[in-house]
């Protein structure tokens, strides 16, 4: 049966502030979605969306959306606050939900919606956007191919210049893509982690936040995350032992690029030195141009009709959220290494 001739799966959202509009758009555009409930608290949030969207109903009430047992699945697009008890709300009701990153702010809140989910037999995924994002979708297929060889290390870089929070850090606010990205290229958990930051604007919220993890197979990650930053970059760059690639997302043609460049073990004298890099061609793949927000929302409509989430899962949720807290654990203490369970 196709998706068009399947029943509508019927979402809600609450919360159109800064991201909600972009939700909404998106599930009013997935096949096989209806968009039923838009719900927000305040007026001329609830105003951009009025008439938008012929059959939704914009409320700022809450319980409307939890009171319709027709009612499949609720978006949480609030700010990460409030996620944990909105949440839970949610599962609660018995409705699926689909909650923007971070899932929470503390490990045990996160460790709460997985739990929650599992016993109210609900699905329950995590905004980590970039998981579906067509560049990274191929590059990880790469990866996990053995086209780079063995994993090295990998980099990131996530920087602008504003928007400034003063509710949370650069860490929370931007590192979530970027430690749920590195999380599915590892296939594995950090052992260790380690983070150094500044605030210079506003006093205890670091603007700038780099982030080290290092995983049980020698796979070492590094983050840089601002809003203090004279570029916008938002780039992923993998090093392996046969091959090399970078997902730039601020490039318009040109968004992946692979390296046939390598090294191999030699001793580093006269001769050696030029037997042990090595330089091939650069490949530009062809990528779908999908748009990964509308990837994400599909992907949540066919883990309610399947039971579950294969990508950006409450599990992978709760990981990302392990991982922040280490980080934050570190940043308050000056660098000073952080020990996880890799299991």
């Amino acid at each position: 049966m196709s998706p068009a001739s399947e029943t509508p799966i019927r979402i809600g959202i609450i919360g159109l502030g800064y991201w909600g509009p972009n939700m909404a758009r998106a599930l009013a555009s997935t096949p096989g979605c209806q968009l039923a409930y838009a719900c927000d608290l305040d007026e001329g949030n609830r105003a951009r969306l009025e008439g938008r969207y012929p059959g939704t109903v914009i409320t700022d009430r809450f319980d409307d959306l939890l009171e319709d047992d027709t009612l499949d699945a609720i978006v949480v697009a609030t700010g990460a606050p409030s996620h944990h008890a909105i949440g839970m709300r949610v599962l609660e009701a018995g409705k699926h939900a689909l909650i923007e990153t971070p899932l929470a702010l503390t490990v045990a809140d996160a460790r709460e919606l997985v739990a929650t989910a599992a016993a109210k037999d609900r699905v329950l995924m995590v905004g980590h956007l970039l998981r579906f994002h067509p560049v990274f979708e191929r590059l990880n297929e790469l990866a996990q191919g053995g086209a780079l060889g063995r994993m090295l290390y990998l980099y990131t870089n996530r920087l602008n210049f504003g928007k400034v929070r003063a509710d949370e850090n650069a860490l929370w606010s931007l590192a979530p893509h970027d430690i749920s990205l590195a999380l599915a290229l590892a296939n594995e958990r950090p052992v260790e982690v380690s983070a150094r930051g500044e605030a210079f604007l506003r006093e205890g919220v670091e603007d700038v936040v780099f982030g080290y993890l290092h995983f049980p197979s020698g796979l070492v990650a590094h983050l840089h995350v601002s809003w203090l930053d004279p570029h916008k970059s938002r780039k992923l760059t993998v090093v392996g032992s046969e091959g090399m690639a970078v997902f730039d997302d601020t490039e318009t043609d040109r968004k992946l690029t692979v390296y046939e460049k390598a090294s191999s073990p030699s001793r580093f004298d006269t001769w050696g030195e030029f037997q042990a890099l090595r330089t091939g061609d650069v490949q530009i793949p062809q990528v779908s141009n999908a748009e990964p927000l509308i990837q994400e929302t599909k992907a949540f409509v066919e883990a309610i009709r399947n039971g579950a989430a294969t990508i950006a899962s409450g599990d992978e949720g709760l990981a990302v959220v392990e991982v922040l807290t280490a980080l934050q654990t570190s940043l308050e203490q000056h660098g000073a290494p952080v020990r996880l369970d890799s299991q």
